[in-house]
């Protein structure tokens, strides 16, 4: 019983209290302190006030708490819990930094810092109207002492220990430090002065003392309010009417904020616009919304880290969700770039799910739009979450009807494959490239869906590859358009380790020797360097036999070892495939209107700089008949085979 009475309460207080922060020293009778909740990860800030520094400082913190309790405003420090005693005030409110501190850790640009404190200042003004204009309440303490600056870089208005309400008829409390009254206007002590205050114009002359310290440093002198010289020029016209010495004459801080927000003025910049903007996205129509998102990358680079990731990204993430593809794809581009300020844990928590719904979105531009930024994004994808979510609706884009989707969605799986399970890249992802090899209309895509098959061999499972690879790479071999049939050359020998030597003699040594007199010169030159390297693996062999062994061991290897996989032409391989890959990626997107026979005499005379004028002049005409083709952008016949499309093809 007796314990339960003795009990001190400041032990039920639900926050663990850290380490000290500075800012407020000689300025605040609040020691600020880093805290987090009680088994949790919560963090918060600790304001912490004792008895043993003055009773009649522990009654105006008591005070202070009660006004914080019932001030709800996004200007205003959020409070979260308190505990009171007679010896102390504990005081839990959301994570904040004193303004002084923040300003001087301030890790940006000069642009962005300029940007965020023009921000900053536009939100304690504005909080500063809601007290006196919608609360009826005077501040009284408006300084950079009771400013702090929150995660996302949001200042928000603190230091309610001296609030009194409007028309009380009783003087400000008595100032508990000496340091403060520098902030005091003059009418202070000036009583022929006095019947000219308004109800703002205490509060609004401390606006243009924290203006001052903002730009100059902490405030030491009333006289220094005079210099104006390190004051930006669109705020300097503000400031010295703040700081009149005629208090009639002080701006309400609603004027404040409409004078600021003129062109010209210190609150109209792209940062204040922008956040204005997503702050009333929801009632902007479909034009509005297209032609923000479009400009705001090319922004972006100049807002503070901070706010752009916590202020600006939140809104775009919830704009896509309630608006769906209403918002466009325009919306994507300053997602993706902001997404990459964010830590994994926080990617994870806010941009993988959105990822996930865009994938499964109709719209054709947002879905290319999606895969063009799948490399930004890709290594922040769970496995599960690409086999589970992501897959299902990105193969969907092989059988679109629109070239470029199916072009994209092929470049894509060179970045998935890695993260795709069994089923999903050795059965689904080999049907739809197989039927892309052997029915797509677009030899861009037939030749770049070869490349792929090149470049993601590794990750096959050791069985499929040597069920698959031969048969894929010779059916590119005998497709009319050029660059296919180069990247079908390039494949075997990319690949080379995987192959038996049997296979290499009876499959892939006699399929490759006629295209030694293919019409197309970049053709007949790779095949000549493939060939001369399948025979120097044979004439090893031949030489030494015991060396077989060794250079089959990466058949059904998961992992292919550094000797095989890199050995010189093998290596010249995989760089000519990336590029005839980049060559062909290239001229579709130079020429998206244009038909592929159309597009088949550059492309192929840009993939070989040692290519002659008249072989770039035959690939404008059907040059491979002998393969039993019409015109190069006609792909070649099915032949009909297993499931997978190639068992029979050689």
């Amino acid at each position: 019983m007796w314990s339960f009475f003795s009990r001190d309460p400041a032990k039920d207080f639900a926050f663990d209290i850290g380490e000290p922060v500075k800012g407020l020293e000689n300025r605040s009778f609040w020691r600020l302190h880093k805290g987090r909740r009680k088994g949790t990860t919560q963090d918060v800030s600790v304001f912490v006030c004792d008895a043993k520094d003055s009773s009649a400082q522990l009654e105006l913190a008591k005070t202070a708490v009660k006004r914080l309790k019932t001030l709800r405003h996004p200007g205003v420090v959020t409070y979260i819990e308190s505990t009171e005693t007679d010896k102390l005030v504990y005081l839990a409110t959301e994570p904040v930094t004193p303004l002084e501190e923040w300003l001087e850790n301030c890790s940006v640009t000069a642009k962005q810092r300029d940007l965020a404190i023009s921000w900053g200042l536009l939100q304690i003004t504005k909080a500063l109207s809601f007290l006196i204009n919608d609360g009826k309440l005077q501040h009284n303490n408006i300084c950079m002492s009771s400013v702090f600056v929150d995660a996302a870089g949001e200042w928000k208005l603190g230091g309610l220990e001296y609030v009194s309400s409007e028309g009380a008829g009783s003087a400000p409390p008595q100032k508990a430090f000496p340091q403060l009254q520098v902030y005091e206007p003059p009418e202070w002590s000036d009583p022929s002065k006095q019947r000219l205050t308004t109800a703002w114009s205490n509060d609004t002359w401390g606006l243009g003392c924290l203006m001052f310290e903002v730009f100059n440093g902490q405030l030491m002198k009333k006289t220094a309010l005079k210099s104006t010289a390190k004051l930006p020029q669109s705020l300097t016209p503000l400031y010295t009417d703040l700081v009149s010495g005629n208090p009639a004459g002080r701006p309400n801080p609603a004027e404040v904020v409409e004078r600021g927000r003129k062109p010209g003025g210190f609150f109209h910049n792209n940062l204040i616009q922008s956040l204005l903007f997503v702050e009333e996205i929801q009632i902007k129509d479909a034009a509005e919304k297209s032609r923000f998102f479009s400009q705001l990358p090319g922004m972006l680079d100049q807002f503070p880290p901070d706010l752009a990731k916590n202020k600006i990204l939140p809104q775009l993430i919830t704009a896509f969700e309630f608006g769906g593809s209403g918002s466009g794809s325009t919306i994507l581009a300053p997602m993706f770039k902001l997404g990459g300020l964010l830590s994994e844990e926080e990617y994870q928590r806010r941009m993988v799910p959105c990822l996930v719904k865009l994938f499964s979105s109709p719209d054709r531009a947002t879905r290319v739009k999606l895969l063009q930024q799948l490399e930004t994004f890709v290594d922040h994808l769970q496995p599960a979450t690409v086999n589970d979510q992501i897959f299902s609706h990105v193969v969907t884009g092989f059988l679109d009807t629109s070239p470029a989707l199916r072009e994209h969605t092929v470049r894509a799986s060179l970045l998935l494959a890695p993260k795709l399970n069994y089923n999903n890249l050795n059965v689904e992802l080999l049907k739809y490239f197989a039927r892309l090899q052997a029915k797509d209309d677009q030899g861009g895509i037939r030749t770049n869906t070869t490349v792929c098959m090149g470049k993601i061999a590794q990750y096959l499972h050791p069985s499929v590859r040597q069920k698959v690879l031969i048969s894929a790479f010779l059916r590119a071999t005998k497709d009319p358009f050029p660059p296919a049939r180069v990247s079908g050359v390039l494949g075997l020998a990319a690949t080379q380790q995987y192959y038996s030597l049997s296979d290499v003699a009876s499959r892939v040594l006699p399929s490759l020797c006629p295209l030694t007199l293919d019409p197309d010169k970049e053709v007949r030159q790779h095949c000549f360097r493939t060939v001369r390297g399948f025979l120097g693996k044979l004439e090893k062999v031949s030489d030494d036999p015991s060396l077989r062994e060794e250079l089959e061991a990466d058949i059904n290897s998961q992992t292919p070892s550094a000797a095989n996989s890199g050995s010189g032409w093998a290596g010249w391989a995989m760089g000519a495939l990336t590029t005839v890959y980049k060559t062909t990626t290239q001229r579709a997107k130079a020429k998206p209107g244009t038909t592929e026979n159309q597009e088949s005499a550059a492309g192929s005379a840009n993939s070989s700089d040692t290519a002659k004028s008249k072989d770039a002049q035959s690939r404008q005409t059907p040059a491979t008949q002998s393969f039993g083709g019409g015109a190069e952008d006609t792909p070649p016949a099915d032949t009909g085979g297993a499931a997978d499309g190639w068992d029979d093809d050689d």
